[in-house]
C-alpha cells in the first residue's frame, strides 16, 4: 500500500518558506526559482487539501494548520538529515544516538568520559542537545535524555523508563585563596563568608546550614547564578563559597583551583537519570549506551575512587 507522504522536495520548499516567511528567500536558500518554490508548495497544499500560507504585504505567513505542520516537518527533516549524514560518514556501520541533556552535567561529567565510549564502541556516535525539563519523546527526535530531577518527577514522565545514575550530593567549595590556611572550615565559619547562590535552588544554603544545625542569618544572601557551571567559575575566581556536586568540578579540584571548604556533604533531593522511551529502550544503540553509562556512573562512585 502506497504511503501518504509528500515529496521531500515539496517539504523542503515548504520548510524553508515557512522559516523565512518568504518564497523568494526560500528559493535563494534552495538554489531554485521563486516560481519553482511556489509550484512545489501549491502541489503540497493540493496534496494535503489544506492551505499552508496566506499572502501578506511583506510576503507570506503560515495559516494555523500550516504552523502546526511546519513544526512537525521541520523536526523530521532535521532528523532525516542527521540520519543521512550518519550513514554517509560512518559507511553504514554502527549507529547514532540523539541525547537530550542538562547542560552542566553533559559538559562537565559526560563529555569528558565519551572518549571511553569511543574507545570501546568506535561505531557509536552521540549527538547532544540541551534540555532541562521533561518532554514528550514522540514530539522530538531524541532517543534518550540525561535528566536532573527528583524520583517523583521521573516517575511521572509518561511513556518512559529511567535508570538512576547518581545522587546530587552537594558540599561547600571555594578558591583556596579564601581559606587563608584555615582548612577545613566549620559550618559557622562558612556562614560568615560570601555565599554564592543558585537561582534555581534558592533554599540550597538554608537546607545545608539546617542540616549542620548552624545559625546562618545570611544563608539566602549573595549573588545568584543559574547554572552550576557559572557557580564553579565564580567560586574559582574567589567570589565566595558555592554548594557544588563534586562530580561537576573534577577538573577544578584536580588543578587546585577549588577546594572543599567544609567536608560535610548534603544529599540533595535531585538525582541524575538516563530516561528512555519504553518503546525504544531495547533498540541496539540505546541499550548499548545505557549499559555503558550505568557502568561508568557506578565506577565513578566506587569506594576506591
Amino acid at each position: 500500500m502506497r504511503r501518504k507522504i509528500p515529496s521531500t522536495q515539496a517539504l523542503a520548499c515548504f520548510e524553508a518558506a515557512a522559516r523565512h516567511e518568504s518564497y523568494t528567500r526560500a528559493a535563494q536558500e534552495l538554489s531554485l526559482t521563486q516560481s519553482a518554490v511556489s509550484r512545489q508548495i501549491t502541489a503540497l497544499e493540493d496534496f494535503l487539501g489544506v492551505p499552508l500560507f496566506r499572502r501578506t504585504r511583506h510576503g507570506v505567513a503560515l495559516t494555523p494548520g500550516g504552523l502546526g505542520y511546519w513544526r512537525q516537518v521541520s523536526r523530521r527533516l532535521q532528523g532525516l538529515e542527521r540520519d543521512t549524514l550518519d550513514v554517509m560518514t560512518r559507511g553504514g556501520q554502527g549507529g547514532s544516538l540523539a541525547l537530550a541533556a542538562v547542560p552542566t552535567f553533559a559538559t562537565r561529567w559526560l563529555i569528558p568520559r565519551l572518549p571511553m565510549l569511543a574507545a570501546q564502541h568506535p561505531d557509536i556516535v552521540v549527538h547532544i542537545e540541551t534540555r532541562t525539563r521533561p518532554f514528550l519523546f514522540g514530539d522530538t527526535e531524541f532517543d534518550a535524555a540525561l535528566y536532573a530531577g527528583t524520583a517523583e518527577q521521573v516517575a511521572n514522565w509518561p511513556g518512559t523508563r529511567a535508570i538512576h545514575l547518581m545522587q546530587e550530593d552537594v558540599v561547600p567549595v571555594c578558591s583556596p585563596r579564601l581559606l587563608h590556611g584555615s582548612n577545613p572550615l566549620t559550618p559557622t565559619q562558612v556562614a560568615g563568608m560570601p555565599l554564592l547562590q543558585q537561582s534555581t535552588r534558592p533554599y540550597g544554603w538554608r537546607k545545608w546550614f539546617d542540616a549542620q544545625q548552624a545559625d546562618a542569618p545570611m544563608a539566602m544572601d549573595g549573588p545568584r547564578y543559574e547554572l552550576f557551571s557559572m557557580l564553579a567559575v565564580a567560586a574559582t575566581h574567589g567570589l565566595g563559597v558555592a554548594l557544588m556536586p563534586l562530580m561537576l568540578i573534577e577538573a577544578e579540584l584536580a588543578r587546585g583551583e577549588l577546594v572543599v571548604a567544609c567536608d560535610r556533604p548534603l544529599q540533595g533531593e535531585r538525582g541524575y537519570y538516563l530516561v528512555m522511551p519504553v518503546q525504544d529502550e531495547d533498540a541496539p544503540v540505546v541499550a548499548l549506551f545505557s549499559a555503558w553509562l550505568a557502568r561508568v556512573a557506578a565506577d565513578s562512585h566506587a569506594p576506591t575512587m
